[in-house]
């Protein structure tokens, strides 16, 4: 369970970082050292606080855009909040001025300078989501891998550069995991992500397939859909598998953590398989038990492997 720090006193914030419940994967569980978790906790509010621009999912009321100097009638545009969000996050690295004024940017200052984080995982991310708003369709896997690399791969680095465990070849395997991690989302909510008339499915993948876009909008899969999820599936998994090595790399309780990571994408792409690849009806979550099993086999398979 993820605990929101007591120094978050604003409203629009402590609502923003209970979205840690939702997840995949533990945000900041209990087991890590204070420290740590309270530097996950700043990262994530970041993360979930800019996807929540991007998809327009902001709290009611406009206090994010009054936060961060966006006036009345430009709250509801995502590319001038992200704009005035990127603005923003440059004061949690200047040396001079006031410092940010969102009270999510502000908790991220002390994380930044106690762990010499640079601005670019950070930046990638308000990118990924000014990208959201720009592009709708994907037409190969590659250019889906792309922007993976923008929208997840820099959660990892900066797990890994909180905890100070980077090194070249733990971020390749992190970045293959948070790549499928993003793949898992993306499949668990085709019918959501449509909705606001994005498609994360690869194009050249749904001709293979014979899937139209309007076979995205029944209230059911059919049987050339779940081919292709089925397909889009497998190759998290082998993502996972990919990164699953990282997890032996490192020892105690952050074991524990980037175990809980890979196992939660395992569960999440089981609950996928169990509902027969029909995605439609809604997302499908991994229960309790079987998050618990994933994750314990990885940490099995990471001792064997070390």
């Amino acid at each position: 369970m993820t605990r929101t720090p007591k120094a978050y006193t604003d409203a629009a914030a402590t609502g923003t970082l209970g979205k840690a419940a939702d997840e995949n994967f533990p945000v900041a569980p209990f087991f890590l050292p204070q420290a740590w978790r309270d530097d996950l906790m700043a990262v994530y509010g970041f993360a979930r606080l800019v996807d929540d621009i991007g998809d327009g999912d902001l709290a009611p009321g406009g206090a994010d855009a009054r936060h961060l100097g966006v006036e009345a009638g430009g709250a509801e545009d995502r590319l001038a909040l992200l704009d005035a969000f990127e603005a923003d996050l440059h004061r949690v690295f200047a040396t001079t001025g006031d410092g940010p004024r969102h009270p999510l940017l502000r908790a991220l200052r002390p994380t930044v300078r106690r762990c010499a984080l640079t601005p670019d995982p950070f930046l990638g991310l308000v990118e990924a989501n000014r990208q959201d708003q720009k592009v709708r369709r994907y037409a190969t896997y590659e250019e889906l891998l792309a922007y993976c690399e923008l929208s997840a791969n820099p959660v990892g680095r900066l797990v890994l550069q909180i905890t100070g465990t980077a090194s070249p070849e733990r971020v390749r395997r992190s970045d293959a995991v948070c790549t499928a991690l993003q793949i898992v989302e993306h499949l668990q909510d085709v019918a959501e992500d449509l909705a606001r008339d994005r498609i994360y499915l690869p194009a050249e993948d749904m001709a293979r397939f014979h899937v139209g876009e309007d076979d995205l909008a029944l209230p059911s899969a059919g049987a050339s859909l779940r081919a292709l999820i089925a397909f889009e599936a497998q190759r998290a998994h082998e993502l996972l598998d990919e990164g699953t090595a990282l997890v032996g790399s490192v020892h105690g309780r952050l074991r524990l953590l980037l175990a809980g990571f890979v196992g939660g994408g395992r569960a999440a792409l089981g609950a996928v398989s169990a509902a027969g690849f029909d995605v439609l009806p809604g997302p499908p979550k991994p229960t309790a038990p079987r998050l618990l099993r994933d994750v314990g086999a990885v940490l099995r398979r990471a001792h064997r492997e070390r």
